[in-house]
């Protein structure tokens, strides 16, 4: 079993490649899927190959694919993804993952047949000593290859059969996807098994914010799925800080001032701090409106200190 190397400053403990010349014979066991969201279903799928990891002495590894192959084929999209990179990497190593497969997925690699697969990534790349997979998996140019098709190039495989929950419906990111454009967070969350946040850093806006009194913080949304528009009661985290701070954040495009694309815009409540250039991670918990256009400059101001009150009744904050 080979020693992982620290391939990333991102992570401290998982080890990130991101070609297989990098990765080399780590005889892993190995996940293969598009884990975007990490919900519950991806979760129990992670934690079959984590008990057969251990009980092998083996790593546990996850190949996934950048950019997500959705973007590839529907490139005319909007945004639609749960956990961006940064996101999904962080909750991986969160999960025990010790080896991230990243690959570079464009129109060479999607028409690899299934055969071409298993030759090029798993015997002259990774090579790993049991593969995981997800019920409905599937690999290869038109989607020809199976968990069979595995089996028979004489790798170990397991399938982990679905996720459902109490009204029978099975885990999915198109589930999670749903709830977070209705705004929907408890929905959410629920079927993620962890609190949806994004994350990014710090933009300089055109500084209305500080103008009306309501200074915020303004992180891109980029290819992040956009919620429902509207106003958050939120908890904020700037990096290097442990404390999640409360804040009252507007997603959208600002009806008044009519953003050219939707972004984050958190106005954390009793701060006081230049965070430009910072990374930061916005929690929405709860939507309190959505977005509205004011007669008046005057009105809107009256609107924010209601956001404002109303955050802190919902977080709980003085």
């Amino acid at each position: 079993m080979p020693t992982f190397r620290i391939a990333d400053i991102m992570s401290r403990f998982m080890d990130i490649y991101r070609n297989l010349e990098q990765a080399g014979d780590t005889r892993c066991v190995l996940c293969i899927g598009n884990f975007d969201g990490l919900h519950r279903g991806h979760r129990k799928l992670l934690g079959v190959a984590r008990s057969i990891a251990d009980s092998s002495g083996t790593p546990l590894g996850v190949m996934t694919f950048e950019p997500h192959p959705r973007r590839l084929f529907r490139p005319d999209d909007p945004p639609f993804r749960i956990t961006p990179p940064q996101v999904e990497r962080r909750l991986l190593e969160s999960l025990g993952v010790e080896a991230l497969f990243s690959l570079r997925f464009d129109w060479d690699f999607a028409s690899q047949s299934a055969e071409a697969f298993i030759a090029n990534v798993l015997d002259g790349g990774i090579r790993p000593s049991h593969v995981v997979v997800g019920y409905d998996f599937r690999f290869g140019q038109l989607r020809t290859g199976t968990a069979d098709t595995l089996r028979e190039a004489g790798y170990p495989v397991t399938v982990v059969e679905e996720l459902a929950d109490r009204e029978h419906q099975a885990f999915s990111s198109s589930r999670v996807r749903v709830a977070l454009r209705h705004g929907d967070l408890d929905t959410a969350n629920r079927l993620l098994g962890w609190d949806w946040e994004v994350e990014g850093e710090v933009v300089t806006g055109n500084r209305r914010g500080h103008t009306l009194g309501f200074p915020t913080a303004n992180v891109e949304l980029g290819e992040t799925l956009h919620p429902a528009y509207g106003v958050y009661a939120a908890w904020a985290r700037v990096q290097g800080e442990e404390t999640w701070r409360p804040a009252a954040t507007n997603i959208g495009i600002r009806p008044m001032f009519e953003l050219p694309v939707g972004q984050v815009e958190a106005h954390i409540l009793d701060f006081d701090r230049d965070i430009y250039g910072e990374p930061l991670r916005v929690r929405p918990v709860r939507r309190i409106r959505g977005e509205a256009r004011y007669a008046s400059v005057e009105e809107l101001i009256r609107q924010m200190r209601v956001d404002c009150r109303i955050t802190r009744e919902m977080l709980g904050v003085g």
